[in-house]
């Protein structure tokens, strides 16, 4: 999988603050996937499945390259949309809000947005505003 976006180092990602890096591909909340998740929750509640689809989508939006170590330092802020459910299609896109120094390494604050589809049997055709989730990053040299 290659991703939309691919920033090299320190200046590239500085240069993209502001900038919408892209959109995932569209995936379908299936059945398999709400009783994988719950499987692995411990619970039938798909409120955090929207959190758990972002490391999967993601990648398909951004890699940063030229740091010796990325590390998802987690997140700052979350605003759950509506509960996914079956039939439900969603994809995420991602804008970097900005990047702050720490020691010898920079962070990143990335608005990982997502699109809900509801299932047909909802009568709803339309992406819906889903979970905003504010993510960081740090990127050591």
């Amino acid at each position: 999988m290659t991703a939309r976006t691919v920033l090299h180092g320190e200046a590239q990602v500085r240069a993209a603050v502001g900038a919408l890096l892209g959109t995932s591909d569209w995936i379908e909340i299936t059945p398999q996937r709400l009783a994988d998740f719950a499987r692995a929750t411990g619970t039938a509640d798909s409120s955090y499945l929207a959190i758990g689809l972002s490391n999967m989508l993601l990648p398909q939006i951004v890699e940063v390259t030229g740091f010796a170590m990325g590390i998802n330092y987690g997140t700052d802020a979350v605003t759950f949309g509506p509960t996914l459910q079956q039939g439900d299609r969603v994809r995420a896109s991602a804008t970097l809000v900005e990047v702050t120094e720490v020691k010898r390494s920079i962070q990143t604050r990335m608005t990982i947005s997502f699109e809900v589809a509801p299932a047909k049997s909802s009568g709803s055709e339309y992406g819906q505003p889903g979970c905003v989730i504010e993510s960081l990053s740090r990127w050591l040299e």
